[in-house]
């Protein structure tokens, strides 16, 4: 449906086991990065409040 995307990126939180399960084992993405208070998303505006999120990103690589 979308022949020209090259990468896919999502993200999901880090107590959604089965999302995780389903991502990496069954659609076969990849675990590229870890979010939580010690390692904070540069893309994550800092909102001076306390960090609570933590979550997983994913990549996938599209055939070409």
């Amino acid at each position: 449906m979308y022949p020209e995307t090259k990468v896919w990126e999502l993200v999901t939180p880090c107590f959604e086991k089965r999302n995780i399960h389903f991502y990496v084992n069954k659609c076969g993405f990849h675990i590229v990065a870890y979010f939580n208070a010690r390692h904070k998303d540069p893309d994550y505006p800092d909102s001076g409040y306390e960090y609570r999120a933590e979550y997983f990103r994913f990549e996938k690589q599209m055939k070409p």
